[in-house]
Parts: structure tokens; C-alpha cells; sequence
């Protein structure tokens, strides 16, 4: 059997210049509604920093629904915040750990941390210009795991409520936090990368106590005591989590380009 194809079947007609022209503006017009379509904040504001906070290297940020307030707090401890990494994950000029601001943030409507965290990112790209590629080093980290006593934390009594972390003259007090977390915070301290293995999922309420790790004031020399030391030591006696070092891959942001501020 023969089949016959007749002249429309084999030319097709041509799509007309103004159809082609409207998928043309059409596709350019892609990366700019992609861009729009960042969450951002409404308004920020951002100034130099009023003072620190006391007992917290990375000042003080507090949320809630919508609304951003950061106290004292430097460009590295905002993008820790927004991108969830640790302070060796971030490769920059000195000034984004040392120059200090306040922030004021605000949506336009209701907004929880996680939502607000991806505003951060756009807040960080428009107003310090921010830009950063990956890369893979191997870095030496603590590393956490279960001691063999078992670990000595209790789950959260309210795990729903919204992590909380306190530092006094002499412990730290955590609510409704996961390991992960407290590993992100002592990684700053430590100046170094600290990786969570514990295989403690939930979120957990406890006091980590210094007091009797710390070397008796009589008995002490010029020197000051080995606060790394300490740390493990009160790490595996009060939450029965022992920290050991460990040459390991962490991907660290380098930041490519970043700038003071822009006026608000």
C-alpha cells in the first residue's frame, strides 16, 4: 500500500513573525519573574551595632511571626543564619566577622523563621551584594557521638516551641534544641567545623554546666585554662556526648563578592 502525502503534510506552514517574537520575550522574561519571585522582606533596616551582647559572640537574633530583630551581629553570623552553615564553612574578608550591625526586618505579611531565613538571602544579595561559590575542603572537625555511658539529655517538653538558647556566666541552657544546632553554636567558639553523628534526632531540653570543669582559681597559673578542654570534658559529664577530632570533607562557601551595606 502506497501512501500519499499530500503538499501541507510536507510543508508545514511557517509560525507567523509575531508568534515568534512573543516566545522570544517570552523565554527573556523567565529569569527576571524567577528573580521576583525571591521572598524578601517589605523593609530592613540596618545600622552599626549599639552595643554587644552580654555573654553571646554572635550577638542576639530573635523572630517572631513576620518580623526580624538582630542585635550585634556581623555579615558571616547572617549568612550562618540564613544558609545554616558553621563559621569554617565561610571563606571571606576579615571585616564580614568584625564589623558589628543591627538589624530590623519585616514582611509584608505572616512569616515563620524558615521562610524569613530565605528573605535573609535576598537581604544579604541586595543590600551587602553578596555572591559566593562551593567548595569542598578537608578540614579538621570535632566530631559528636553517644558516649558510652549513653547520652544524658531529655527530650523537649515543649518540642514545638521555638529553639531557645542562654548563656551565663558559667553554663549554657537549651530548650527545644537539636544537637545539630548546638554543634552550629559551638563550632564558633571552637573555630572549627564540629559534625554531629550522635544519631539524636529530636529536640531536647538541657543545662550544660561548667562548674566543676573549671580549674580551681587558687590553683591556677598565668595561663588561662584550655576552654576546648573543658568543653569536652563538661560535654561528655553533663550530656553524656564526647567530642573527638577527625580530619573530614565540609563544603565551604567562598565568598566571591560582598560589600558594607547599602543605605536603608
Amino acid at each position: 500500500m502506497t501512501l500519499h502525502m499530500t503538499s501541507h503534510d510536507a510543508n508545514p506552514a511557517p509560525v507567523s513573525n509575531a508568534r515568534t517574537a512573543w516566545l522570544f520575550f517570552a523565554c527573556l522574561a523567565i529569569p527576571s519573574a524567577m528573580h521576583a519571585q525571591q521572598p524578601a522582606f517589605a523593609v530592613a533596616t540596618i545600622r552599626p551595632s549599639s552595643g554587644a551582647v552580654q555573654f553571646e559572640h554572635d550577638g542576639k537574633t530573635e523572630t517572631t511571626p513576620g518580623t526580624l530583630r538582630m542585635q550585634d551581629v556581623s555579615v558571616q553570623t547572617c549568612i550562618k543564619w540564613a544558609y545554616g552553615v558553621q563559621d569554617n564553612q565561610i571563606s571571606g574578608p576579615g571585616w564580614i566577622n568584625s564589623d558589628k550591625f543591627d538589624i530590623t526586618a519585616k514582611a509584608d505579611d505572616p512569616a515563620t523563621e524558615e521562610q524569613m531565613k530565605l528573605m535573609m538571602r535576598t537581604l544579604l544579595t541586595d543590600r551587602f551584594k553578596l555572591s559566593f561559590h562551593h567548595q569542598d575542603k578537608e578540614l579538621k572537625a570535632f566530631v559528636l557521638t553517644v558516649a558510652k555511658g549513653g547520652a544524658k539529655v531529655t527530650l523537649a517538653a515543649a518540642p514545638d516551641a521555638k529553639p531557645f538558647r542562654q548563656n551565663t556566666a558559667n553554663s549554657t541552657i537549651a530548650k527545644s534544641m537539636t544537637i545539630r544546632d548546638f554543634a552550629d553554636f559551638i563550632s564558633g567558639p571552637l573555630q572549627m567545623p564540629v559534625v554531629d553523628e550522635t544519631g539524636l534526632t529530636g529536640k531536647y531540653d538541657f543545662v550544660l554546666d561548667f562548674t566543676h570543669y573549671l580549674p580551681d582559681a587558687k590553683n591556677m597559673g598565668p595561663d588561662r585554662p584550655d576552654t576546648t578542654s573543658i568543653l569536652m570534658a563538661a560535654m561528655e559529664g553533663e550530656l553524656g556526648i564526647k567530642m573527638e577530632t577527625r580530619k573530614t570533607q565540609v563544603d565551604v562557601m567562598v565568598i566571591d563578592h560582598v560589600e558594607k551595606p547599602s543605605a536603608n
